[in-house]
């Protein structure tokens, strides 16, 4: 009777042992796997939790490694892209820098920040009427706000914007667009465009910082700008996105004049349209076979700035609206 009960405590005991180390083996290598998979990040992710917004991005170290190099690199092209695209020899068509719109070397939120694009990209673009790369959609930016060129997309500039996009990303949700991303929605006031008005905005709250020319402020050394002009040869050209008012009007209400954000803004949703409509009255770089973009007409925004169109609706009110159509 002993010796029975002896082994049935023998087994029970046993049964115990193993699943002791089941759990120990599920604790430790499951860990050790996620660590794994993440060995090649090279960013610091600060904070215990994904964000869901764009405005709680928190700032993040570099990995002393390859990666973390690369990184830092794309991050020197986007402040300072003129900087590292010129040698004697222009690479892009003006002096402007990502950061230039791409607010806070893309990571303030509703300033067409990079954080979470990393989770978008393949996208449909409806001006190419295709899915697009990441890289394909910022050599769009090199060929319309840099009025340049495309450059090689498995160059080192590119592959480091890319890798910088990637761990600015790395503590976002994976799943689609994040809040705060793009830009800000606007209440479109239901009339066209006062220039009038657009000029009396820009001259008191613009000026400080772009001009009044509109020229913008450059470095006090170096090659580019400190603040960028609006209009001339050194500004975006008529086939980018911010040439377009109700664009234009979005990134405005949020983000200007310096210091403004999206829960904070400084202008009227009147007041941003007309002066983006101010702004891009001006002469600026003419984007070639412009007349290519949206090959589908019906999915051409209602304010590009330039024909063909699906409608009989005349050029100036695509400018300046009203767009009640």
């Amino acid at each position: 009777m002993e010796l029975k009960k002896l082994t049935n405590y023998l087994k029970a005991l046993s049964w115990i042992i193993v699943a002791l180390v089941i759990t120990c083996a599920t604790l430790c290598v499951f860990p050790l796997k996620h660590s794994a998979d993440n060995s090649s990040d090279s960013s610091t992710v600060v904070g215990d939790s994904l964000i869901s917004h764009v405005s709680q991005f928190k700032e993040i170290s570099f990995g002393d490694n390859a990666e973390g190099e690369m990184a830092s690199y794309g991050e020197k092209l986007i402040k300072n892209t003129y900087e590292y695209f010129y040698d004697g020899e222009v690479k892009i068509g003006n002096r402007l820098a990502c950061g230039s719109c791409h607010l806070n070397g893309g990571t303030k939120a509703f300033a067409a920040p990079y954080v979470g694009l990393i989770n978008v990209f393949p996208t449909y673009i409806g001006r190419e009427n295709k899915i697009e790369s990441l890289e394909e959609r910022i050599n769009g930016c090199f060929e319309r706000s840099m009025n340049g060129r495309a450059i090689p997309e498995n160059s080192r500039e590119m592959r480091a914007i890319v890798t910088y996009i990637k761990n600015i990303s790395i503590n976002t949700v994976n799943k689609g667009r994040l809040e705060g991303q793009g830009f800000i929605k606007l209440d479109v006031p239901k009339r066209a465009a006062d220039l009038k008005h657009g000029q009396l905005v820009f001259e008191g709250k613009c000026t400080s910082c772009h001009g009044k020319d509109g020229q913008g402020m450059r470095q006090p050394e170096g090659k580019g700008y400190l603040y960028p002009p609006l209009w001339g040869a050194d500004s975006y050209n008529d086939g980018a996105g911010m040439a377009r008012l109700l664009t234009a009007a979005r990134f405005i209400k949020a983000n200007m004049p310096l210091g403004a954000t999206y829960d904070a803004p400084q202008l009227s949703d009147d007041e941003a349209y007309d002066v983006a409509a101010y702004i891009n009255s001006f002469d600026r770089p003419k984007k070639a076979n412009k007349e290519l973009d949206y090959p589908n007409l019906h999915k051409k925004p209602k304010d590009s700035p330039y024909p063909p169109y699906a409608d009989n609706i005349s050029l100036e009110q695509h400018k300046h609206g009203p767009y009640n159509f």
